[in-house]
Formats: structure tokens, C-alpha cells, sequence
């Protein structure tokens, strides 16, 4: 379906005003985009993992989900609430005992996605449940206090990583879950970032979800708490992400690479960096090095991307 943001602005709100996410947050206009990909007559059962998401949306007794169905999942297990509810469904449906349509969404920080939800995420990817799931990182454990997770780029200041004379940040490069989770071999992948890409993001959602199958979408969500920059600031963090290609924006169907944008002009790495304060160590002059080596391994993995989509495509013509 091709992408109107008049329809889409149309369309009856699934996540609505109220929550207490932070401003500047990625996460509500993520989850907000996404659910306005469902059609007008489709239900919604929607489960999130502990997270800044959930414990800002559904204060007791307030909820910002609005038209679709809640369960509040533990940290570890929104994969398993969101594939049983999914597999529940199916065999009432194949009953007769429902009739009408049901979509599955699961939402989890990077925190619980990829590190304490993994294993429920990996089987309900292997075991082939007919779910999206849609992972908002903002690179950290940012409602616990910004410790380091396995999404925290390299060289990262936080505060179970803190940048000093003994330390440079996060010591180790960030977990790709998007490439592992390709590796499940489920028919679609995507990556894309919050605001500033809505028309890619609504579309890579809307396919996700009317997919047949597991899909998985990673989504880049700024946090001006946990990355240090201006409220005001959340449009300019995902260009700046974007056009470096610190998070490039592609989509792996059925093993077939896409790159969906392509900088006129790849801006350097620092450019993303200098932006936030946990980086600020880096531009030391003793520092120099850590920026270096960033900019490497975001051309390691654009080259990466480029020769996938080149490979990939060949082998379907």
C-alpha cells in the first residue's frame, strides 16, 4: 500500500496522549506510527516488555492504549506473552469461535530485546508464530538509570560504563540484532529509525505486520536522558544517525537486502557524536582514536550492507 500521511494521520489513534514519556523520547511517535499501519477493522493485542514504554503508558489507572488489547509482559518475556496469545488465537480461529482479525505486536527496549527478553524473542522467531515484534533502542537501560546494555555503541559513557582514566566507555562494539535476527531465517527484517523517517517506518511496519509469519523491526529511539541532547533536538539525532550511517535504514525480505536510503552525501560519524554528551570524552585530544575507530566500523558495516544488497539481488533475478 503506498504511504499517504493523510490517511495515515486519518486513521484513529491506537496509542493516544497522556503517557508519561519523556519529551524529545523516540518512543511514542515509534509506537504511534506503527499501530496507525493496522486497518480500520482489524483488532490489536499488544504486549510490551518492562521498559520506559510500559511503565509510562498504563499508570494505574490511566492507559494510553487506546482501540486494541494490553498486557503488561515481564522484562524478560514479551516474546513468549506475545507468541502465546498469538498461538491461543489460532486455534480458537480454527474453532470457529473468532472470526474476526487479530494482529500481534510486541514492543521491548533494547534492554529487553536484546539482552533479558532474547531467548523468548529467538523461539518465538524459530517456532514461526504469526507476530511482530517491534524493538525501540535507545541504546541503554534508560528507566533504571542508563547502565550500558548489549545495544550501547562503542565507547558509550554510562553509568555502569563510565568514561575516565581507567576506562573509555563501553569497551565492547553494540550487539547487530537485526542481522541475527535475519539469521532466523524469517521472511521479513527491518531496520529504521523514529521521527524524520516516517513514510519509511510506516511502510517497513505495515509490511511487517500484514507479513505472514515472525517479522522483527529494530527502530532507533533517541533518549535525551540516557544520550544527552536538547528535547527539541529528537528530528536532528535520527538525521544526524541517519546520514552517517551510525543506523542505516534497510529491510531484508525473504533473505533479500534493501538499503531503503542512501545519503547524497555520508556525513562523518562525529557529526552524530558531537551531539551528545555521552560522547564528549571522545573529543579529547588523547581521544581522537575512539572517533576513529567508530567511523571504521560504520564504513565496515555500510560496505557490508551495500555488497548484501548487491549479492542478494543478483540471486533473485
Amino acid at each position: 500500500m503506498a504511504y499517504s500521511i493523510k490517511d495515515m494521520v486519518n486513521k484513529k489513534a491506537r496509542f493516544v496522549s497522556g503517557h508519561r514519556m519523556c519529551a524529545g523520547c523516540g518512543a511514542p511517535p515509534i509506537v504511534r506510527t506503527v499501530l496507525r499501519t493496522l486497518k480500520e477493522d482489524d483488532n490489536a493485542l499488544i504486549t510490551s516488555a518492562t521498559g520506559c514504554l510500559e511503565v509510562s503508558s498504563c499508570i494505574y489507572p490511566y492507559t494510553s492504549w487506546g482501540n486494541a488489547s494490553f498486557i503488561h509482559s515481564a522484562f524478560e518475556n514479551a516474546g513468549a506473552t506475545i507468541s502465546g496469545a498469538s498461538a491461543a488465537y489460532t486455534a480458537l480461529k480454527r474453532r470457529g469461535k473468532i472470526s474476526k482479525n487479530t494482529k500481534f505486536i510486541a514492543f521491548g527496549g533494547d534492554g529487553g530485546t536484546l539482552d533479558i527478553g532474547f531467548q523468548a524473542l529467538s523461539g518465538a522467531m524459530e517456532r514461526g508464530h504469526d507476530i511482530t515484534y517491534v524493538c525501540y533502542d535507545n541504546g541503554g537501560y534508560m528507566n533504571t538509570g542508563t547502565q550500558r546494555s548489549s545495544s550501547t555503541p562503542h565507547f558509550a559513557d554510562t553509568t555502569t560504563t563510565p568514561a575516565g582514566s581507567k576506562i573509555p566507555g563501553k569497551v565492547q562494539m553494540r550487539k547487530d540484532l537485526t542481522e541475527i535476527m535475519a539469521k532466523h531465517n524469517i521472511p521479513y527484517v527491518a531496520q529504521t529509525a523514529a521521527i524524520g523517517n516516517q513514510k519509511d517506518l510506516y511502510e517497513k511496519a505495515e509490511k511487517a505486520i500484514y507479513t505472514e509469519g515472525p517479522t522483527y523491526m529494530s527502530v532507533l529511539s533517541p533518549c535525551p536522558r540516557g544520550w544527552g541532547y536538547p528535547t527539541d533536538d529528537l528530528l536532528l539525532m535520527n538525521k544526524l544517525a541517519v546520514d552517517t550511517c551510525f543506523w542505516p535504514l534497510y529491510e531484508i525480505e525473504n533473505g533479500v537486502y534493501r538499503i531503503t536510503y542512501k545519503p547524497a552525501k555520508k556525513l562523518p560519524v562525529e557529526e552524530f557524536l558531537k551531539m551528545q554528551k555521552r560522547f564528549k570524552h571522545l573529543f579529547k585530544e588523547e581521544n581522537r582514536w575512539m572517533i576513529d575507530q567508530l567511523q571504521t566500523e560504520v564504513d565496515k558495516k555500510w560496505d557490508y550492507l551495500l555488497k548484501q544488497e548487491e549479492f542478494t539481488n543478483s540471486l533473485n533475478k
